[in-house]
């Protein structure tokens, strides 16, 4: 499938916003966050603003996308259409749970809890988008629902590290530094393993749909492609039939762990290291880094992800599997 720019944005921004909501939500209800204002206050801005912008530019993905309003009445059917309904309910507990968090400092327990799971069902309804559809084998398996939300918690987790480091939340003794970097580093461990195991599938999946049960023609034997539907590029192969070579997917792949994982990982290793030494300012610094290298690495990783699909359609025009 051809990767469209408005979509990896979308996905990898709005996936990174919903998960630090939940995760806000979840900690804060059990009482594992602060109820500080200005912590409250930036959190939940950061979130609605990744939010938001991945919502705006989704859009750009649609042909007319003044009417991309017309998509909510879809919901009994369409996973875009609930995912669209959810997004837009999520703003009611997120608003309710920042007026509590800001202005009375008060964590609500019942909205907090609702913006986490409907944060977390947000994230489930964007990867039923790719993972009900049939045409496309390497999306339409087990691997993409949890794949989606462990990337999404995973980067929540990260800004969410960065904001306890940079407003000193829970950081007076040497135990609650380390319960900063468990907030991310289980996450991401999470999110590592589940991505190595999406990897591995479509890697053993050699493809169910061939030119002959797409033609009903099997039975006769192989079939073979005798000459292409059309004498020129067209938007079924510009869109469907977009191909990235064995070579270039691994080496991504490597650049993606690096970054979305390892690189966070190390960095963030070392904040125990400065904090309380005269490099005490760099230790927020090393927080910077992890999540920017861990916002490029989920942009290389949903790259990939529609880069490496394949479309049925595509077995019509001369691919032997999909």
């Amino acid at each position: 499938m051809h990767p469209a720019y408005s979509v990896i944005f979308f996905t990898s921004a709005s996936g990174a916003g919903y998960g630090l909501l939940a995760l806000m939500g979840i900690l804060g209800a059990c009482g594992l966050l602060p109820a500080e204002r200005w912590f409250g206050l930036t959190g939940f801005l950061v979130a609605l603003i990744a939010v938001t912008a991945g919502l705006l530019s989704s859009t750009y993905h649609l042909g007319r996308p003044e009417r991309a309003w017309r998509a909510f009445s879809q919901w009994r059917s369409s996973w875009l259409s609930r995912e669209g309904v959810l997004a837009v309910f999520t703003y009611l507990p997120a608003g309710i749970t920042a007026l509590g968090w800001v202005i009375f400092e008060e964590i609500w327990i019942v909205p907090a809890l609702i913006l986490a799971a409907s944060a977390i069902a947000t994230i489930m309804t964007t990867s039923m988008i790719y993972a009900s559809l049939k045409t496309v084998r390497r999306w339409r398996n087990g691997w993409t629902l949890p794949s989606y939300l462990a990337m999404g918690f995973a980067s929540g987790a990260i800004w969410l590290s960065l904001l306890m480091a940079i407003f000193e939340v829970d950081v007076q003794s040497p135990d609650d530094v380390r319960w900063i970097h468990l907030v991310a580093w289980i996450p991401l461990a999470i999110a590592f393993i589940i991505k190595r195991c999406y990897w591995r599938f479509i890697d053993r999946e050699t493809g169910v749909a061939t030119a002959g049960s797409a033609t009903g023609l099997d039975r006769f034997g192989k079939v073979r492609l005798l000459t292409a539907p059309h004498t020129e590029e067209n938007y079924l192969l510009n869109e469907m039939g977009y191909r990235i070579a064995r070579k270039h997917a691994l080496r991504l792949r490597m650049w993606a762990h690096n970054l979305a994982f390892a690189a966070p990982i190390v960095l963030m290793a070392f904040y125990p290291i400065l904090k309380g030494s005269s490099l005490d300012g760099w230790g927020i610094v090393l927080f910077v880094l992890a999540a920017l290298a861990n916002a490029a690495g989920t942009v290389t990783e949903r790259w990939l992800f529609f880069a490496e699909a394949r479309h049925t359609v595509t077995l019509y025009y001369g691919a032997e599997r999909a």
